[in-house]
């Protein structure tokens, strides 16, 4: 009998698509069978490579601005969200548009509206660059700064120190944002916090769930692209709370067998933009190194749904199509 450890996969729980990435990406499958290709989409729809090349194959075709969608199509916005700008660009060409920013960006948007009107300076903690911090900064861009992590605290400058509050991309490390607001509540200790928490809850919930596989594993890997915020801000929770190693990986052939040599057990998750067949991709390439035993790791159940954008659903009534759709965020156990 052999003596030699089992080899196991924990498999984190939750994981894999949220409830505005599924939104977005079914109202991109939705206009595409209601009104037929092509169906212009602004940006990515969400931040992963699979999603946009299977949309891609149906009849999306992604563009970088609205610029170059022809005068009088139909565009959908991304679930990262656009600026005021963005929208009068859009009106300017006529274009039939399509909103599928996430809600909860739509919440942090309105946040920062309310408190421009108030004239608070608005200290936005975020990666420059990223599209959720474009958009959400495009709203009041005369009151907003971005706060690009602890290290950028010091450079932060303000009109009344009185009247300062802080907003947050939904997508960040929930330790190294809490960070950024104690750094920021030293210098400014009037410091008001937003209504409510602006980093969404499927972040939150895929966080929680790699601090809890990642001590017990030699290795996570975490399934999601390069430029998924969320995706990337996993590998270095994994590594901050006791993996052995952690790697991002977009599919199963990215997959390196040295990373694995003499590793008993694996970390598994995906990022809120993944959907759930690349996980079963990479699970069944991990039972072919010897990865046979799967056990997943639930610290929490999601069950939040959006309805499809209005501008979507407002045609398929008119058209007598369902507006409703099936739930897909369940993910069937093991």
């Amino acid at each position: 009998m052999s003596d030699a450890p089992t080899k196991r996969i924990l498999l984190a729980a939750p994981r894999g698509y949220c409830a505005g990435v599924d939104r977005a990406v079914v109202a991109v499958e939705k206009a595409l069978d209601h009104y037929g290709a092509p169906v212009y989409v602004r940006k990515e729809i969400v931040h992963n490579k699979y999603v946009v090349e299977t949309l891609t194959e149906r009849g999306a075709i992604f563009v970088n601005e609205t610029d170059e969608v022809p005068e009088g199509a139909r565009v959908i916005f991304s679930a990262h969200g656009v600026s005021p700008a963005v929208h009068a660009q859009a009106a300017a060409r006529n274009l039939d548009t399509i909103d599928a920013t996430c809600p909860l960006v739509t919440k942090v948007h309105k946040e920062a509206v309310r408190f421009a009107n108030d004239d608070y300076d608005i200290l936005l903690i975020g990666h420059e660059g990223h599209e959720e911090v474009e958009g959400t900064a495009g709203e009041a861009p005369e009151h907003i700064q971005l706060v690009d992590g602890p290290d950028a605290v010091d450079a932060v400058t303000v009109r009344d120190p009185d009247k300062v509050v802080w907003l947050s991309q939904t997508t960040l490390s929930v330790d190294e944002t809490m960070e950024t607001v104690r750094r920021l509540r030293e210098r400014f200790p009037n410091l008001a916090d937003p209504p409510s928490d602006d980093i969404c809850y499927a972040t939150q919930n895929r966080q929680v769930a790699v601090k809890k596989i990642a001590p017990h594993a030699d290795v996570v890997i975490v399934v999601g692209s390069a430029n998924s915020s969320n995706s990337v801000r996993l590998v270095e929770v994994a590594l901050e709370t006791g993996a052995g190693a952690a790697y991002r990986v977009d599919r199963a052939a990215e997959l390196r067998e040295e990373w694995f040599d003499g590793v008993t057990t694996v970390g598994l998750t995906s990022g809120a933009s993944v959907p759930e067949i690349l996980v079963r991709d990479v699970i069944d390439h991990l039972a072919t190194l010897g990865f046979g035993d799967v056990e997943e790791v639930r610290t929490a159940t999601e069950d939040l749904m959006f309805s499809l954008p209005r501008e979507l659903r407002a045609d398929l009534k008119k058209a007598g199509q369902p507006t409703k759709r099936p739930r897909q965020l369940d993910l069937r156990p093991v």
